[in-house]
């Protein structure tokens, strides 16, 4: 239906290595002494959402082969939820506003979803944008609603009953680590499901896998409805994390940021997400903290470094930074 060369779901054995020193490299950071800790703390932690953002697109993306530029609007959608239903005065439970946030998510996917599946190629791409933005000066225009300010979010949740305290920035970088991971492994069984056969069937030849008897608009629906549950996730730790949602959480620039996060890293495997969301978050802080050279501010400029840079990064690795890393390993393994 579509082979592992194509969408890179067959990682070597080194590769699989690299990635499990990288999840215990993760693991021990919190415990590593050393000055600013809390900073690179929050730092990590905000990689690792936009990484489980960036998973949710890439099962459309790179899985179903579907394109969206509006879905940053189910990302902010769960951060506004946390925001609204969080009381001035206490916080409120991890266990039932996590799942409620991400159903809410789920739900506006679903119903936008309905949609926005009839289309295809270049009218799905331009749909999924039209309605992103709808939500977009829905929530910006509406004062009630928040308007173009934001709206705080005064408590973390709540999570004795899981034993952590959320408040503590170590409690929630674990937190947020064993979500990514909880994420990956989910997303790695759909993909191997007989489900996500079908997707990537859909992805390489649509109108094959209608002719074979598969019902084409469902299956693409509850991909775009678990991607939108999926992206909620990330918006609701997102919200939690930094304590404030606004509009641009919805926007344009999120969801595009987003698919260079999957383009970077290789469309169609997770791990080649969450690598795209790390590197360019940590390519993106460093074009920003570039030096001046005599009066031209570099570091302001950073917009323009970072589309050089993508851009090269396609043409030098069609297959992103995880093809090339499986191109070099799997050489190396030639020679040995």
């Amino acid at each position: 239906m579509s082979s592992p060369k194509a969408t890179l779901e067959k990682l070597p054995k080194a590769m699989q290595l690299m990635l499990a020193v990288g999840a215990v490299a993760l693991a021990a950071f919190p415990l590593m002494p050393m000055e600013s800790r809390d900073f690179y703390l929050q730092m990590l932690t905000q990689m690792m959402i936009l990484a489980i953002f960036a998973m949710s697109l890439d099962l459309l993306q790179g899985v179903t082969g579907l394109v969206s530029l509006g879905h940053a609007a189910y990302f902010g959608l769960a951060g506004y939820a946390l925001a609204f239903i969080t009381p001035q005065d206490a916080p409120i439970a991890l266990w039932w506003s996590l799942p409620l946030a991400a159903a809410g998510a789920g739900l506006a996917a679903l119903v936008i979803g309905f949609f926005v599946v009839r289309t295809h190629g270049i009218y799905f791409i331009m749909v999924t944008m039209a309605f992103a933005q709808m939500v977009f000066f829905l929530f910006f225009d509406n004062k009630a609603l928040g308007g173009s300010d934001g709206i705080y979010v005064n408590f973390r949740p709540d999570a004795t009953a899981l034993g952590i305290d959320l408040e503590n920035k170590a409690h929630f970088f674990y937190f947020t680590l064993a979500m990514l991971i909880g994420v990956y492994l989910f997303l790695r069984r759909v993909l191997f499901s007989p489900f996500g056969r079908v997707l990537a069937g859909i992805r390489v030849n649509e109108h094959r896998m209608r002719a074979v008897g598969y019902g084409s608009f469902g299956y693409k629906l509850a991909a775009f409805t678990l991607a939108g549950t999926l992206a909620g996730v990330a918006g609701y730790l997102w919200a939690a994390q930094t304590g404030f949602v606004n509009p641009e959480l919805m926007g344009f620039h999120m969801s595009a940021h987003a698919i260079m996060m999957v383009i970077l890293g290789g469309m169609g495997n997770f791990a080649g997400a969450i690598v795209g969301a790390f590197a360019f978050e940590y390519v993106m802080h460093f074009f920003k903290d570039l030096p001046a050279i005599g009066d031209f501010e570099t570091g302001k400029h950073w917009q323009l470094w970072m589309g050089s840079f993508i851009v090269l990064v396609v043409i030098v690795a069609p297959r992103g930074l995880l093809g090339l890393a499986e191109k070099f390993m799997g050489r190396q393994e030639d020679k040995s």
